[in-house]
């Protein structure tokens, strides 16, 4: 039987056409309507029908074509319903009427013993109106088909916005297809995956058929295909070929595929490849040019020319939850801000960003502490103003937060001056970097033990023993709001 050519709409179920009462179509034979669709539908009276089929059709027929002479012979149906088969046909339809009074037992008989299902169409039912039913049936599971696609869509993009976005997009890919999904490495290691897990045989296949869309790399080899499909033991395989020749594979195993799900596996390639591509641009070169250049010797703002535009902020992300970010959540981040500038620093993600980029709405899944804008040479006083920012918006719960940056009666003071009265005020705790930090988070939170403690992931007792310390160290007396205000003043200097 030669393969349908398929039409650009989704098959419409013969149950369903049966199901529809305006119709009153009857199965005379054949197996059950639960597996046979329609793909499209022809009225057709030639004794052979063959040359005019593609296949998947609902052949219509009122029986014009039977000679007299044919009356209950066996051998003209036979030859009839084989010629339908041959051609891929999905079911025929007959009409009662005005030729026939009735279906021929023969023609039944014939549709039985070749497993074509056979309906009959009742006098009031027109051929036409039997079209018409299934063009309304496509219609509405295309647009099932194209909701169902956006929604998919919206939710892989939602997905790869996540802290953990490659196992997101898997999962998310995984539940809409109800079947198994992984990503492949160059190599050919499992990086990660989501899903109920096949069997060995059809896990074995989807790895070589990932082999088939993986670029080969010798010169003269056939270009890889970008992707690939197969069926083993009743699972549909599909392997995509990720970004520009990388090496990177996504793939999935399904028990069905339809149109649709092609679309969705082909979105979910296009974000994997985004999440693991590699940036083989002049941005890039520049980006490398001006690490090298700092790494021997030059300042920031000798090189900041290569990076892009000034002024800059820092922006320290944390994720929510209690793990550290990896490589490729880090790099999803630097994308969401528009900047390739991350630094994955233990359980806090830096990214240095232009001015002009600075979020200025949370990000799903982060909670971001924002510096202010600077110029180059002023990178570090904005990590550490970042960094603060980090703390604070972690423990009053804010999803983002930004360092104020205007104008104070601290600043009528000359900074040499500040600083020196600084250095003195604090030099009985300066030399413990864990008692200066807990003082600034404690005076920046209002004296809370409770946000302090969140700020600096230690228990509250730790944020009391840590206060004590420091104001028998101090010799003052930390709920004077003068002597806060004085060493808040003398902490921004130090």
């Amino acid at each position: 039987m030669p393969d349908p050519a398929v039409p650009p709409t989704p098959p419409v179920p013969l149950s369903e056409l049966l199901a529809r009462e305006d119709l009153a179509l009857r199965q005379l034979a054949g197996p059950s309507a639960e597996g046979v669709v329609i793909r499209w539908v022809h009225t057709s009276e030639m004794a052979d029908p063959y040359p005019y089929l593609l296949g998947g059709e609902l052949l219509l027929s009122a029986g014009v074509h039977i000679p007299e002479a044919a009356g209950s012979a066996a051998g003209y149906f036979d030859d009839y319903v084989a010629r339908i088969t041959a051609a891929g046909g999905a079911a025929l339809g007959f009409g009662v009427a005005p030729v026939h009074d009735t279906v021929p037992e023969a023609l039944i008989a014939a549709c039985a013993a070749h497993g074509l299902p056979l309906l009959e169409v009742p006098p009031r039912t027109t051929f036409s109106g039997v079209a018409r039913a299934v063009w309304q049936l496509m219609a509405q599971a295309r647009l099932a088909e194209l909701r169902r696609v956006t929604e998919a869509q919206q939710s892989l993009a939602a997905a790869a916005s996540r802290p953990d976005p490659v196992p997101s997009v898997l999962r998310r890919l995984a539940q809409r297809l109800g079947g198994w999904t992984v990503l492949y490495a160059p190599e050919g290691a499992e990086i990660a995956r989501a899903g109920r897990e096949p069997g060995d045989e059809v896990r074995g296949a989807l790895t070589r058929l990932a082999d088939v869309v993986r670029p080969a790399g010798g010169p003269g080899e056939r270009p890889a295909p970008a992707s690939a499909t197969d069926a083993v033991a009743g699972s549909h395989l599909a392997s995509y070929a990720l970004g520009a020749g990388h090496g990177f594979v996504l793939g999935v195993a399904a028990p069905q595929r339809t149109p649709g799900d092609h679309t969705v596996a082909s979105v979910a390639a296009v974000l994997l490849s985004l999440l693991t591509g590699e940036q083989q641009s002049g941005t890039g070169a520049a980006r490398s040019s001006a690490l090298v250049r700092m790494l021997l010797g030059e300042p920031p703002e000798e090189v900041a020319a290569l990076l892009g535009d000034g002024p800059w902020v820092v922006v320290r992300a944390r994720p929510e939850g209690d793990g550290a970010p990896d490589p490729v959540a880090a790099s999803a981040l630097g994308a969401a801000l528009g900047s390739a500038l991350v630094d994955p620093a233990g359980d806090v993600v830096r990214v240095l960003v232009p001015a002009d980029r600075a979020p200025a709405a949370p990000l799903p899944g982060w909670t971001l502490g924002v510096s202010a804008a600077v110029e180059p040479h002023d990178w570090p006083t904005a990590d550490t103003q970042a960094a603060r920012a980090l703390a604070r918006a972690r423990a009053t719960r804010a999803p983002l937060l930004r360092h104020g940056a205007r104008a104070a009666l601290a600043d009528l003071v000359p900074p040499g001056e500040a600083a020196a009265h600084a250095r003195a005020l604090l030099a009985p705790v300066t030399a413990r970097p864990a008692l200066t930090e807990t003082l600034r988070t404690w005076l920046s939170l209002h004296g809370s033990w409770d946000r302090t403690a969140v700020a600096l992931s230690v228990h509250r007792n730790t944020v009391r023993q840590r206060i004590t310390r420091c104001a028998a160290l101090l010799a003052t007396d930390l709920d004077d709001p003068d002597v806060r205000m004085e060493l808040w003043f003398a902490l921004r200097h130090v």
